[in-house]
């Protein structure tokens, strides 16, 4: 399959685990099948970067594929995203036993797999999980986020045998008018978080860990 990431530079052997410790899944090589959002990465910090592609193979390898919303909830994107993002250290005092509670019920072991497929959060939409543990927002209103799938799929090559089976095709500048796609996701996440927060019906985190046994 034909995939896509977006860089500041040209990247034709990914290193495995070379990514930042706290991104979505943990260390990983991000790609994406949607060309536009290769373009948006390449243009992060306000200025024009490269979108590498390659061809996967994924046979033979084990996938985790957190889109399939008849195994996977959105609790387990959440779980995943809050086990591997980098926290305040006073949004982890205060909720603590929520993030215990996340971690216990719903943390899937993503390093068991050879390729995570799940939606990004990028810092425009990691305000919905970590809104969803504040109890400002409810179980059914993540998952609308969840399900409208705008926030984009990304794939993570988790291991080295992952890292082998892809090759690089070829490499070419993004356009300079995605420098400003970023600020226009975080103007749309806005407006969808504003909308939500009017429905105060539904299941909060308190409902969910009301009756959970901490002491196991």
């Amino acid at each position: 399959m034909k995939l896509y990431h977006g860089s500041k530079k040209v990247l034709k052997n990914p290193t495995y685990k070379g990514s930042n410790l706290t991104n979505d899944y943990g260390p990983a090589f991000y790609l994406t099948e949607e060309l536009e959002s290769a373009k948006e990465w390449a243009c992060k910090n306000n200025s024009v970067g490269f979108v590498n592609e390659y061809n996967l193979d994924l046979n033979n390898l084990t996938i985790l594929n957190l889109t399939d919303k008849e195994k996977w909830s959105v609790l387990n994107w959440v779980a995943i995203l809050l086990h591997f993002r980098e926290l305040d250290s006073s949004f982890k005092k205060s909720f603590a036993k929520r993030l215990i509670f996340l971690e216990e019920r719903y943390y899937v072991d993503v390093e068991k797999y050879d390729v995570v497929i799940g939606f990004r959060a990028d810092d425009a939409y990691f305000r919905f999980p970590l809104d969803f543990v504040r109890g400002n927002l409810t179980v059914e209103q993540l998952n609308y986020v969840y399900k409208l799938g705008k926030l984009g799929i990304q794939y993570a090559l988790m291991s080295e045998k992952a890292i082998k089976k892809i090759a690089f095709k070829k490499s070419f500048l993004s356009e300079k008018e995605y420098i400003n796609k970023y600020f226009e996701n975080v103007k749309k996440s806005t407006k969808l978080f504003d909308d939500l927060s009017k429905d105060e019906d539904g299941t909060r985190i308190t409902d969910l860990v009301k009756d959970y046994d901490f002491s196991r």
